[in-house]
């Protein structure tokens, strides 16, 4: 922060009895404080910071301008978290004839809102290979319960009721899992080869008729397309296990090839990593869930469908009776499937199909770049994604911790780190497909700078940030001792 005064936290900043703004009197004669319960009533004022209203505008500006986001700085971990949102999505997400529905009006008034989900439904069934979509999820760990739910639900309408288990592999993203044992199923472990794919020789023996289905991202974690997909999928099916697939890596597919054509029957897409609406910080977010032929019916209630006949020629919702039931209260995140919407028309056909070849042009570039310094665990060409581990030269004691630390020196957000976990100082960068490559340039040479430092002055590095406004934390107090309300005694 450039000024050190407007730095200092806001109730450092008080003063006792400065005001910055005045309520009137209460003028509402039916409103009597007598008629709150008395448990509810404050016995005393609260204690807030006093001070005047342009002080208070200053502290919170100044704390605005700390805040990193894709508009700001490359930000390296982007198909995973924080893509571009071109700002014609946003326009259309709070265009007034939007903004100002209410989710209980009745069908017959919001036929332009309906026009538009169902049309991104269509657009993600063609995007994916896939027969259906449903919107309603609210994010992607919440479209990974519903696709499993739909498995669940599919089973069940054929008497399989011992079908409790979902293959997971052990370099599967954690809501994996997660989202498994929520739905009530068991998790069972399938082991990855060096490169992280699939070990289909220890698959083999966990496929009977307990099994429910196989959850994978393609490419995996560490980026690398699993080559044997199709036998995967084929072993799966025999075994009469449904293919699920985590849509969390389905930037660099798109224009290639589709999740559909590659066996998977269900799936669910992060409408705000793939198709812009950047979550970073918590939300918000969308997981739209699709399904292969065959499984539409067990979509969750309510589904837009399009209405066409002599008289009438628009959109309805419907409700079906073998759906799997609810999973929210209304259409989905209407604000997020908006920007996805227009994010893909935006694009048209022809150049959705350059998303995936430029996010992984990019990636392989900043691999190739930089593997000389930095240890690269696997050869070969990566998809929009790969993992350092580390420097290559650790004889300093600089860790991935320390480098991502003192990227902020340079004004780089730090990649996700310590993730995946087969390798112990695990770097994952992700430069998604609208990065130029001067900003590529920028960060590789940034960071072959601090692979430089941490061979010439390590403590340097072992030191950083130097340069933000908080030095280092230790990690885990912040964790274990986190201060979230103000003391004003303190």
């Amino acid at each position: 922060m450039n000024n050190q005064y407007y730095s200092k936290l806001i109730f450092e900043l008080s003063r006792e009895g400065r005001q910055g703004y005045s309520l009137p009197p209460n003028e509402f004669v039916n409103f009597k404080i007598e008629d709150l319960p008395r448990q509810l009533l404050r016995q005393e004022g609260p204690k807030l910071p006093e001070v005047d209203e342009l002080t208070v505008v200053r502290h919170y500006t100044n704390m605005s301008n700390n805040n990193f986001g894709v508009d700001t700085g490359f930000y390296p971990l982007g198909s995973c978290t924080m893509k571009y949102n071109p700002k014609i999505n946003e326009d259309m997400a709070v265009h007034p004839d939007f903004v100002g529905l209410h989710p209980f009006q009745p069908a017959g008034t919001v036929d332009g809102a309906l026009e538009v989900y169902y049309n991104l439904q269509h657009s993600l069934a063609e995007l994916s290979g896939m027969s259906e979509f449903t919107l309603n999820p609210y994010a992607g760990a919440h479209g990974e319960l519903t696709g499993l739910m739909v498995m669940r639900t599919y089973h069940e309408s054929r008497g399989e009721t011992q079908r409790r288990k979902v293959i997971v592999p052990d370099s599967a993203h954690g809501t994996n899992p997660a989202s498994a044992a929520v739905c009530g199923l068991e998790v069972v472990t399938v082991k990855s080869l060096a490169d992280g794919t699939v070990d289909v020789d220890d698959l083999r023996p966990l496929l009977d008729d307990t099994v429910a289905g196989m959850m994978m991202t393609n490419p995996n974690t560490l980026g690398i397309f699993e080559r044997k997909i199709a036998t995967i999928a084929a072993m799966v099916h025999e075994a009469g296990g449904l293919m699920y697939y985590d849509g969390a890596n389905l930037n660099p597919l798109l224009g290639r090839c589709r999740p559909g054509d590659l066996g998977f029957d269900i799936m669910h897409i992060n409408l705000h990593k793939t198709f812009s609406t950047p979550h970073g910080g918590g939300g918000p977010g969308s997981g739209p869930v699709g399904v292969r032929a065959g499984l539409e019916r067990f979509l969750p209630n309510p589904r837009v469908v399009k209405v066409s006949d002599d008289e009438t020629d628009g959109f309805m919702v419907q409700h079906g009776d073998d759906s799997l039931g609810y999973v929210s209260g209304h259409l989905g995140n209407f604000g997020v499937i908006m920007r996805a919407y227009a994010y893909i028309l935006s694009l048209g056909r022809e150049n959705v199909k350059q998303v995936g070849p430029l996010a992984t042009l990019n990636a392989n570039y900043v691999k190739e770049s930089l593997k000389d310094v930095f240890e690269l665990p696997i050869e070969g060409v990566c998809k929009h994604e790969f993992v350092f581990d580390g420097l290559k030269d650790k004889s300093t004691g600089v860790t991935t911790l320390d480098v991502a630390k003192r990227l902020l020196d340079y004004g780089f957000h730090a990649p996700t780190i310590y993730f995946p976990l087969l390798f112990h100082e695990a770097m994952m960068i992700e430069p998604t497909e609208n990065e130029s490559r001067e900003t590529l340039d920028a960060f590789i040479e940034v960071l072959r700078t601090i692979a430089r430092e941490a061979r010439e002055n390590p403590d340097m590095v072992k030191t950083a940030p130097h340069n933000t406004p908080v030095r280092r934390l230790d990690d885990t107090k912040a964790a274990l001792e986190q201060i979230v309300t103000y003391n004003f005694e303190a």
